[in-house]
């Protein structure tokens, strides 16, 4: 072969190699945001069904919890109050959810529509919520969350 041969079927093999890992990478990144996403839905059904064991396992241990009233709790306080039914949650939709990924971290935004019951007070709230995840120990746990009320 001459050198001009080699060196064009190593630039072809080089291009070739750099494709399948740019591929892959935008492959990995949508298999990430698509267990963000399902780890999502399975905290809102949580919140609904006020699912003790499921809030403590997919909460990290320092969770900074922000309500729209302007309150933060921690994750013993949050869980209580869930569980309790001083917050409870009839029924809870998402829409408009947007997944940003950056190592192993996951920010979350999106809009939620509620029937709630708190303390035997029915209401129907609108937020705009953020969400942080962490993967840790090759589970996401939320590590962050804070709303704020769509003001009409």
């Amino acid at each position: 072969m001459t050198a001009l041969f080699k060196n064009l079927v190593t630039k072809k093999y080089l291009i070739v190699f750099c494709c399948l890992i740019i591929f892959s990478v935008g492959f990995s990144q949508e298999k990430i945001e698509k267990a963000v996403a399902n780890r999502v839905e399975l905290f809102r059904q949580a919140m609904v069904s006020a699912d003790e064991n499921s809030l403590n396992e997919m909460t990290a241990e320092k969770l900074s919890y922000g309500h729209s009233a302007g309150y933060v709790e921690g994750k013993a306080e949050f869980i209580r109050k869930l569980t309790s039914g001083e917050n409870d949650f009839l029924s809870i939709s998402l829409s408009n959810q947007t997944i940003s990924i950056s190592g192993n971290v996951a920010v979350v935004r999106h809009r939620l529509e509620a029937k709630t019951n708190d303390n035997g007070k029915p209401n129907d709230i609108k937020l705009l919520v953020l969400m942080v995840w962490q993967k840790q120990n090759k589970q996401w746990k939320l590590i962050a969350r804070q709303a704020v009320k769509i003001i009409p």
